[in-house]
């Protein structure tokens, strides 16, 4: 049995060790199970506490908490499986019982000195134990400057999507409010910023999951939900306007969707890596894509291709990100927003609040409420 206990222990050991490394050293966006369970765990959790409440404004509420908790629940889960790991490694090398093992070993991991074996294995432990627990908390604090920076590149550019997409933000509201101020000559920097913006999140989001779970401070802004919509803007674009859309109208889906693959594959979400544009279907209605050409439509913004056309290159952009969309807007519990996908919680869809026009009457176009 000792020997066991003392295989048992080098397995757990390798198993955090590995966990560790793959969570906040390698910068491959490796894939942790330890953490991805103790992700789900927490998120249940909250999620059940925020339901009896019924609104999507308890959920947002209760779920703020959750990337909190994971980087806590990160650094408790790897030094208690440190310590259980050097018990059995103590326990299994030498005639220690259970409670002297797990004394010995929380005094060595946790730097306290209170405790130590005279054998010379005892003492090779015991020094390996006292160098794990302080280097696992240094690199967890190093750890947090890193993700917090990402964090707030994110949320800057999310912010100023607001008063150009709406709050929540959404695809066509960011065409008919560039046109009913005459600002589309802005839209190829906004394309451009959300392409770099794109390219950061799948970098830094992929190599670092818990930012899926860091929310905006604003209930009704979410990163998810803004790449989503600046995508959708860009392929109504590119439809409905082929030969004046710009370039980087396409550079920015490109980065968008490339972006979403990166996370997927470090989350381990299954994703078809070319789907058919005409064979593969795709979960928003052509009424609902009607309704919002509709829209931009009556707010100024043109058209150069018939819209019953328009929808079939609408779908072949859409395709290519639509369902990945969908599952990373689930899985972060974004704020329920038009054509972001169904959620875990039960709660109306959320369109985008738009300010009152103040202009004369002959200055306003005639625009449906979104």
């Amino acid at each position: 049995m000792r020997l066991i206990h003392t295989l048992l222990g080098v397995l757990l050991l390798l198993m955090v060790v590995g966990s560790i490394l793959r969570t906040l050293v390698v910068p491959r966006g490796l894939y942790s199970a330890l953490v991805q369970r103790l992700w789900a765990v927490l998120r249940a959790a909250l999620r059940l506490w925020a339901t009896p409440f019924g609104s999507y404004r308890a959920q947002d509420r209760a779920l703020t908490w959750l990337a909190p908790l994971v980087l806590l629940g990160m650094l408790g889960v790897w030094l208690s499986g440190m310590l259980l790991a050097y018990t059995l490694l103590l326990h299994g090398t030498s005639e220690l019982d259970w409670s002297t093992s797990i004394r010995e070993a929380g005094s060595s991991l946790f730097t306290l000195g209170y405790a130590s074996g005279e054998r010379l294995q005892l003492s090779a432990i015991d020094f390996l134990a006292a160098a794990s627990g302080p280097l696992v908390i240094a690199l967890q604090i190093a750890y947090l400057p890193t993700i917090y920076a990402a964090y707030q590149r994110r949320e800057t550019e999310v912010t100023l999507l607001q008063s150009r997409a709406g709050e929540p933000a959404w695809g066509p509201e960011l065409l008919a409010r560039q046109s009913l101020v005459d600002t589309e000559t802005a839209l190829p920097q906004l394309y451009r910023d959300w392409e770099r913006l794109a390219a950061d999140i799948g970098e830094s989001h992929s190599n670092y999951p818990v930012l899926l779970s860091f929310r905006s401070p604003r209930p009704n802004r979410s990163w998810v939900v803004g790449l989503i919509a600046v995508m959708d803007a860009a392929a109504l674009h590119l439809a409905l306007c082929p030969r004046s859309a710009p370039a980087e109208a396409r550079l920015v889906i490109r980065a968008g969707f490339t972006a979403m693959r990166d996370i997927a594959s470090a989350l381990r979400i299954d994703f078809d890596p070319d789907p058919d544009p005409e064979e593969t279907p795709i979960r928003l209605t052509y009424a609902e894509y009607l309704g919002a050409v509709a829209m931009i439509t009556a707010a100024g913004f043109p058209h150069e291709r018939p819209v019953e056309d328009a929808w079939r290159h609408f779908h072949g952009w859409r395709v290519n990100y639509e369902a990945l969309a969908y599952e990373l807007a689930r899985r972060s519990d974004a704020v329920p927003a038009l054509w972001t996908g169904p959620r875990d919680f039960h709660a109306p869809v959320i369109p985008p609040a738009r300010p009152n026009d103040r202009r004369p009457d002959a200055a306003r176009p005639s625009l449906p409420p979104a």
